[in-house]
């Protein structure tokens, strides 16, 4: 499986988001992760961020709703909590990795 984060230049919440993403990951094999600083509007939509920091599972936004649109705005998810936050919650993160590392054929 692969992840690549996608982030805007200086996005503050980039760092966070790798931060997480490094604890979840610590110890797993099998994973590996990119990380794409995305410029223009255009490498946004080909790439499929919906906000930065984005992060992709195998080329897919786990966390994008149902039609929404690529975009180089900052991004917020929603915490454990419901609370806005820049970055997916560690367990949020846990959780969309352990179903697509699920999905994945045996």
């Amino acid at each position: 499986m692969h992840l690549t984060v996608l982030a805007v230049p200086d996005c503050p919440n980039a760092s966070v988001l790798e931060d997480r993403l490094a604890d979840v990951l610590d110890g797993r094999a099998g994973v590996s992760v990119s990380h794409e600083v995305i410029s223009e509007e255009s490498e946004a939509a080909r790439w499929g961020m919906h906000g930065s920091p984005t992060v992709l599972i195998d080329g897919a936004d786990p966390f994008a709703g149902p039609g929404q649109p690529p975009s180089m705005s900052c991004r917020l998810y929603r915490d454990d909590d419901g609370r806005p936050s820049g970055a997916p919650s560690a367990s949020q993160l846990r959780q969309v990795i352990d179903q697509a590392l699920a999905a994945l054929p045996g």
